[in-house]
């Protein structure tokens, strides 16, 4: 089961550390989403990155950095549904209903479907499929290992995503509030949990 983790949607100080980190422990996949900010802080935050990390991260605006820094991959949504005229490289897609998972399925690596859980991050963001309907689209092929679930996974609910046949799960809310930018003085919490997911996927 492949586990993505999700930056926050805001840049903080530590934030080159504690991604450093996570790939230091075995992140394999990360997506760098930073809706509605200058691409300048984007460019900051891959410079302060080593290299060789690069090529595991995927962008969800500004898609020229996926070259300028030799990147994974694209990511399609709402704000950019549509990629470069001629791109030919990685690419996955967010999605909610079942026509767009089937659609998604078809041109991209990988697409997430949300929100199967209530929302850590997004107050107000509530579970959209019940567990029967999960199972139904996993009898139906629709959920296979090509869709990865968001929207309130932790570590205790990552078995019941297996079950539903999920290739895999992004992880927001559960990881990042393990730390808080104003009080925090390391990220030790973080790593654990980090460690707990890795294990809970396994």
């Amino acid at each position: 089961m492949k586990l993505i983790i999700m930056t926050t949607p805001y840049f903080f100080v530590e934030e080159h550390q504690i991604l450093t980190a996570l790939f230091d422990e075995g992140l394999e996949t990360l997506h760098l989403r930073k809706p509605n900010t200058e691409p300048v802080y984007s460019e900051r935050l891959l410079s302060l990155l080593p290299e060789n990390y690069r090529k595991q991260i995927v962008v969800h605006d500004h898609f020229y950095l996926k070259n300028e820094y030799n990147l994974k991959g694209i990511h399609l949504n709402s704000r950019n549904p549509v990629p470069p005229e001629g791109y030919k490289g990685h690419k996955s897609c967010s999605c909610h209903t079942v026509e767009e998972v089937e659609a998604g399925k078809k041109n991209c690596d990988y697409v997430f479907l949300s929100p199967i859980f209530d929302s850590i991050s997004k107050a107000g963001t509530t579970s959209q499929f019940s567990p029967e309907q999960l199972r139904q689209l996993a009898r139906q092929r629709v959920i296979d290992r090509k869709v990865m679930a968001l929207g309130g996974v932790n570590a205790e609910n990552i078995s019941q995503l297996k079950d539903w046949g999920f290739g895999g799960c992004v992880v927001l809310g559960a990881l990042w509030s393990r730390f808080n930018i104003y009080q925090t003085q390391d990220f030790k919490d973080l790593l654990t949990y980090f460690r707990k997911l890795k294990k809970a996927i396994s």
